[in-house]
C-alpha cells in the first residue's frame, strides 16, 4: 500500500531520534503499558507483537510477564534501542500496514500510541486484526481529544510566539481520521473487524522538568519538535521563552512540572 504525506512527514519527524525520544517522552508514553497489557491479557507463553516499539518499554514488560515477544517498529533507531531494551525480544524493522507475519500469528497484539503515527488508521488497524489468532486479544492506545492541560502545553508557547503550523507538514487527512474519543476508537477496532470492542479514559499527572520537557522538542522530536526545530534561533528563543511562562501553572513546591495527559485504551477480541 502507497505511504501517504503523512506517513512520509512522521518517518522524517522520528528518524534518527531515539535517544532524544527515550531521554523524555518515552516516560510519559510507558504510563499507560501495564493497562494497555491486560486489557490484552498478556501472561505467561502469549505470542505478542508489539506494534510500534518505540525503545521497547511494552517489549520489556511483557518479557517481565512472561510472554513470548516479538516487537517491530518503523524506525531503525529505535529497533536498535528496544533489542537492547528488551533482550529476548524477536525486534524487527517493520511499517504499517504490511507487516511480513501469517494471518493469525500472534495471540494478542498491542500498539501503544502507534495509531497516532500512521496515515491510515483504519488500514493500520485491520492488519492488525489479521495477525492476531481468532479469539485472540489486541489493545491500543492513542492520544484523547480534547488533549489534557499538560499535553497542550508545549503547543500553546508555540503559538503565544506567533508560530503556524506550515502547509508542508501534513496533519492526517481528514477521510482517514477518527473521533479521538472512547467511542471513536472503540468503533476503529470493530469497523476492522474486532468484537466485543470498547474504549476507556486512561488519565494521570506526568511528574517531569522544564530542561526534560524541553529537550525533546528542541531536538526534533514528533510534530511539535519538527515545527521548532524549522525556526530561527530567535523564534526558538521566543518559544522557549513563553514556556517557561506558560510552565509556571504547573510547577510545583519543588521545582518540577505535574502536566496532567489523558489517553484512550481500546480492546477487542478478533
Amino acid at each position: 500500500m502507497t505511504t501517504t504525506a503523512f506517513d512520509q512527514s512522521e518517518r522524517r519527524a522520528w528518524a534518527g531520534r531515539a535517544a532524544a525520544y527515550a531521554a523524555g517522552f518515552a516516560r510519559l508514553c510507558a504510563h499507560p503499558v501495564p493497562r494497555l497489557l491486560d486489557a490484552a491479557e498478556v501472561g505467561r507463553g502469549t505470542r505478542l507483537l508489539d506494534v510500534g516499539t518505540g525503545t521497547g518499554t511494552v517489549a520489556a514488560a511483557a518479557i517481565a510477564r512472561g510472554a513470548r515477544v516479538t516487537a517491530v517498529d518503523a524506525e531503525p533507531s529505535m529497533v536498535e534501542s528496544a533489542a537492547r531494551a528488551a533482550p529476548g525480544a524477536d525486534v524487527r524493522l517493520a511499517t504499517l500496514p504490511n507487516l511480513p507475519f501469517a494471518d493469525g500469528e500472534f495471540d494478542a497484539v498491542v500498539g501503544n500510541f502507534v495509531v497516532n503515527h500512521v496515515g491510515r488508521p483504519r488500514a493500520a488497524l485491520a492488519e492488525l486484526h489479521r495477525v492476531t489468532r481468532p479469539g485472540g486479544h489486541l489493545a491500543v492506545t492513542v492520544w484523547a481529544t480534547p488533549a489534557a492541560p499538560g499535553q497542550t502545553l508545549l503547543g500553546r508557547a508555540v503559538e503565544a510566539a506567533g508560530v503556524t503550523r506550515p502547509p508542508d507538514l501534513p496533519a492526517l487527512a481528514a477521510e482517514d481520521d477518527f473521533p479521538r474519543t472512547e467511542q471513536g476508537l472503540a468503533a476503529l477496532l470493530t469497523g476492522a473487524g474486532l468484537t466485543r470492542a470498547s474504549g476507556e479514559t486512561l488519565r494521570w499527572d506526568h511528574r517531569t522538568t522544564i530542561e526534560e520537557w524541553w529537550a525533546g522538542p528542541a531536538a526534533g522530536v514528533a510534530t511539535i519538535g519538527q515545527l521548532i526545530a524549522r525556526q530561527p534561533a530567535p523564534v526558538v528563543g521566543e518559544i522557549r521563552s513563553r514556556f517557561e511562562a506558560l510552565s509556571a501553572e504547573f510547577t510545583t513546591p519543588d521545582g518540577e512540572l505535574l502536566l496532567p495527559h489523558a489517553a484512550l485504551l481500546a480492546r477487542g477480541r478478533a
